[in-house]
C-alpha cells in the first residue's frame, strides 16, 4: 500500500475568525483541539482600515482552556514565536496592529500550550470609522488517534 503523500489527509482545519471585514471585536468560538498532537494558528490580515496607532488598533488574543468553560491567557511558554510576535506575549497578545498596515498579510503561529480548547479574539481599541479584512484558522494535525476530525 502506499502512503498518503499529500498534506491534506492529516490536517483538520476550523474557522477561528470567519472572513469578515471588521471595526469591532469578534465573538470568539471555542476550538477544540482534543486529540491533536499540533495545532497552527494561520492569521490572515487585509489592508488597515484605518492607521493603527498605539490607541487605535486591533490585538489578537489567544486563551486555552482544559475544559471549555474557564479560558486563561497564553503565555511565551504556550506559542512557537515568530517575528511577528511581540517579544513578550502579556495578556494573551500574540499580535498587536499598532502601525500602518498597508499590505494584507497571511501570519502562522504555533500552538503548544497542550490545553484542549483555544479561542482567538480580535480585540478593537480605539476609533475604526472603516473595519480591517481579517480571517483566522486553527489547522489541527497529528491526530492521536485515527479517525479524530
Amino acid at each position: 500500500m502506499t502512503p498518503n503523500r499529500d498534506g491534506a489527509s492529516a490536517l483538520f482545519p476550523v474557522a477561528a475568525i470567519a472572513p469578515a471585514t471588521l471595526s469591532a471585536d469578534n465573538t470568539p468560538d471555542a476550538i477544540d483541539v482534543r486529540g491533536y498532537q499540533s495545532a497552527t494558528l494561520n492569521l490572515s490580515i487585509g489592508v488597515g482600515g484605518i492607521t493603527f496607532t498605539g490607541s487605535n488598533k486591533i490585538e489578537f488574543v489567544l486563551t486555552h482552556s482544559d475544559d471549555g468553560v474557564t479560558y486563561t491567557a497564553v503565555t511565551d511558554d504556550d506559542v512557537i514565536k515568530d517575528a511577528l510576535a511581540p517579544a513578550t506575549i502579556t495578556s494573551g497578545i500574540v499580535r498587536a496592529l499598532t502601525a500602518a498596515h498597508a499590505a494584507a498579510t497571511l501570519q502562522e503561529l504555533g500552538y503548544i500550550g497542550g490545553k484542549g480548547y483555544l479561542k482567538l479574539l480580535a480585540d478593537f481599541s480605539g476609533t475604526h470609522g472603516t473595519g480591517t479584512p481579517v480571517s483566522a484558522v486553527v489547522v489541527r494535525s497529528n491526530a492521536a488517534l485515527k479517525g479524530v476530525a
